[in-house]
């Protein structure tokens, strides 16, 4: 068996130099906290937090430069399974998962399931149906794969403009967050974070493409977990003395729910579409923790979860990592890591919204009249929270709570030192970066390889295709930014309408590239186009006051009807030609050459021989 390249081989140190920074971040929170302790000014420290980490991630992203196309746009394909699934599970979570899918777990509890499910049941779905397939064919991006898949640059460029807008709005969406993240860490203007952030973003994308931002992802990833582990830890080593936040929460959900009954939170029974989702506005408890189908309905959340399912295992900012895996066998297993890493994600903002429900419960609880603790009048104080006495004693209705403020509240209403408040704003920006890592880099690559190079099959030779790729992604860390400024409407909804315009559009379409031969070049842009444009069509009817079917499940029209597109038209237009044939044949055979780098290949020879 012939050697391996060297500089192919998977770096041994890999766990040493994440170590050495782990370390590093661990350094600069440990130090604000005994700064604090000494006197020094908290907005100092709050800056501190902000820009130290930020240092890091762009040192990161500075010195992994790439020279090689491999290396811009796929990292070499040398990631190991377990830091291509971290970045991969935090690119899905996301800042939108830290801030939003907690506060929805504290106001509605059991009914935010169908987000955190459906994201879980998108990955084996991607495992099982697609990610071995793709990367086996080995296509940077997703329009270039069904661009070479049916030999068509139509497809390939109508693809890559439908792709792009799920893409700016999950970017616009996670910006806004890291955003004003950031304002509070800072107390700068919102036009100056812009621009921090979109100088953090050339700092770690531009140099290296997909390598830098493989490995400054992983960094950002692992800096989310450990800031947003160490408060809820200590709240729950307080509250039940093991410091294990998943696991113990259940036992004070029974407790919360017991308080829930005396407070007399009622049992709501909606209709079964009913998809009332809280907004980021102010707004009292809705409804009891664990008991099901309170603010969405029992068929509006298996639906909202089939749509999530297809949103995450065919988006196009998520499915690019799969390139960066060293193998089939490797893809296969960086969606296992994943799925387990995603899954600790979502339990612990579960634990994060319990324990935060569980100090109201108290309060509420408390006979006699009502008296603002210290805590809540802290969290009035910052507009996480606001007060209205009623009566002798608070009552459910009394108190208020911003939903993307909850994750916030915890440490507050604990008490810890307001170090550990910034430790958790740094998880959000540093989790809203990853995943506004991943969209700018899959966007940037859409608009170098399938909109500049779009028009042939052979990219250019030489330094040219990577400073194309290096402007291809300051143009989309731009366009993000802009878009993120002037964002209106609640991130959360502009995130799952973006799942439901992606799953449409592209999931179906995917799935029968793989496993239907029938399929030719037009049922594959008649979907594409038709689920893309049913899906548009719900969102914006979905906008209206009384529309039938809310914007986020979208896909679960736009998908049937890009199915029905892809059977009719495929069914009325020529089969597709033998070479098309074979190649879906050595798509679904694991081993073998990586089916991109021959028609790469095979396309120099013919164009060489033409010269000749």
């Amino acid at each position: 068996m012939a050697n391996l390249s060297p500089s192919r081989a998977v770096n041994p140190r890999l766990g040493s130099y994440f170590g050495i920074f782990l370390s590093a971040f661990a350094a600069i929170a440990l130090l604000s906290l005994i700064l604090y302790g000494l006197g020094i000014e908290p907005p100092v420290l709050s800056l501190a937090m902000l820009i130290g980490p930020l240092a890091l991630y762009a040192g990161i992203g500075l010195s992994t430069h790439a020279t090689d196309p491999l290396d811009f746009f796929a990292a070499g394909r040398r990631v190991p399974a377990f830091f291509n699934g971290l970045v991969l599970a935090m690119s899905a979570f996301g800042a939108t998962g830290l801030v939003a899918l907690t506060g929805l777990f504290f106001l509605i509890g059991f009914d935010a399931l169908f987000i955190a499910i459906g994201a879980l049941g998108g990955f084996v779905i991607m495992a099982v149906l697609l990610a071995p397939f793709l990367r086996k064919f080995g296509a940077y991006t997703i329009p270039s794969y069904l661009g070479r898949r049916f030999e068509s640059r139509p497809l390939r460029l109508a693809s890559a403009l439908v792709v792009a807008a799920p893409i700016l709005m999950v970017l616009s969406a996670e910006l806004r967050f890291v955003a004003e993240a950031a304002v509070q860490l800072s107390g700068w203007t919102r036009g100056q974070i812009f621009l921090l952030i979109y100088l953090v973003l050339l700092a770690t994308l531009v140099t290296g493409g997909m390598r830098s931002m493989t490995w400054t992802s992983v960094a950002q990833s692992l800096a989310a977990f450990f800031a947003i582990m160490v408060p809820v830890i200590i709240v729950a080593a307080i509250v039940t003395t093991m410091p294990v936040p998943q696991l113990t929460h259940g036992p004070v959900l029974r407790a919360v729910g017991r308080n829930e009954a005396i407070q007399g939170l009622p049992i709501i029974l909606p209709p079964m579409l009913a998809f009332d989702l809280p907004g980021p506005e102010l707004q009292p408890i809705l409804k009891r923790f664990a008991d099901p189908f309170g603010a969405v309905g029992a068929s509006a959340f298996v639906l909202g979860t089939l749509s999530m399912i297809a949103g995450v295992a065919s988006a196009p900012w998520l499915l690019p990592r799969l390139a960066a895996a060293p193998g089939v066998y490797e893809a296969r297993k960086t969606l296992g890591w994943a799925t387990f890493i995603f899954g600790i994600a979502m339990l612990s903002a579960a634990s994060i919204a319990v324990f935060m429900r569980d100090y109201l419960m108290d309060l509420l609880a408390t006979p006699g009249p009502a008296v603002v603790p210290p805590w809540l009048a802290d969290l009035a104080k910052r507009g996480f929270a606001s007060i209205t006495e009623t009566g002798t004693q608070f009552t459910t209705q009394s108190i208020s709570f911003a939903r993307d403020s909850v994750i916030l509240s915890l440490p507050v209403a604990a008490e810890l030192p307001p170090m550990l408040l910034d430790l958790t704003l740094a998880a959000i920006v540093a989790g809203g970066l990853v995943t506004a890592s991943a969209a700018t880099t899959a966007l940037g690559h859409i608009l170098s390889e399938d909109i500049l190079f779009g028009t042939t099959w052979e990219p250019p030779h030489g330094p040219s295709r990577l400073h194309a790729g290096r402007v291809g992604i300051a143009i989309a860390a731009v366009s993000g930014i802009l878009a993120a400024a002037f964002l209106t409407t609640d991130p959360l909804r502009v995130v799952l309408c973006a799942f439901a315009i992606g799953g449409s559009s592209l999931f179906a379409v995917l799935v029968l590239s793989i496993w239907w031969k029938r399929m030719n070049a037009y049922g594959a842009m008649a979907g594409v186009l038709t689920g893309f444009g049913v899906a548009v069509l719900v969102v914006m009817g979905g906008q209206a006051e009384g529309a039938a079917v809310p914007s986020a499940l979208a896909a679960m029209i736009g998908i049937p009807a890009s199915m029905a597109a892809v059977f009719a038209v495929s069914f009325a237009t020529p089969a597709p030609s033998r070479h098309v044939l074979e190649m879906v044949r050595d798509i679904r055979i694991p081993g073998g050459e990586i089916l991109y780098d021959r028609e790469l290949r095979t396309q120099r020879l013919k164009k060489q021989r033409q010269l000749g």
